[in-house]
């Protein structure tokens, strides 16, 4: 198939997805939603951007908007233990993650400023440490705002299933 037509089909939506194409099997994860809370593409894991576990009232339920307290660490370490939780139920842990794009929003406490060392700090509990060494590649930057109130800290990551040798 010749690419102006396979460009014309794309626009059209007519054409199969670039990794239907490639031969790569996808399977989302998760209930259904308006995004999937990981993919995996072949032996690769995709984690949708996760934030740390929201505020509860007293009856034990979720507020009907989330809400977040704490400082960037708390957030971070919440986030992290959400993603390995994640991780787990698709037979992997954080050792095998392999890229993490970490998304901080200015902490009205620290005047605006993103907390990188309370970041830092909790990302060191969970990566380089004697138990777990491996260390991803990672992306730090700084948001406006992030869709929830409260909310200092949202992270993705892609994950790798090691291979059975």
């Amino acid at each position: 198939m010749g690419v102006a037509r396979l460009l014309r089909l794309a626009v059209l939506g007519l054409a199969a997805p670039v990794w239907a194409q490639s031969g790569v099997d996808v399977k989302r994860v998760g209930p259904p939603g308006r995004v999937s809370s990981a993919i995996w593409a072949g032996d690769t894991l995709y984690v949708s951007g996760t934030m740390a576990t929201p505020e509860v009232i007293g009856d034990g339920t979720s507020k009907k908007l989330p809400t977040y307290s704490g400082d960037t660490k708390a957030q971070t370490i919440s986030a992290i233990r959400n993603i390995e939780k994640v991780l787990k139920e698709q037979g992997l842990g954080l050792g095998d993650v392999v890229q993490m794009q970490v998304f901080l929003k200015g902490d009205t406490a620290k005047g605006g400023a993103m907390d990188v060392d309370g970041m830092n700090a909790a990302y060191a509990m969970f990566f380089g440490t004697p138990e777990q060494p491996n260390r991803p590649v990672r992306a730090t930057v700084q948001v406006a705002g992030l869709v929830w109130p409260g909310g200092l800290v949202e992270i993705m990551v892609v994950a790798v299933r090691p291979s059975r040798k």
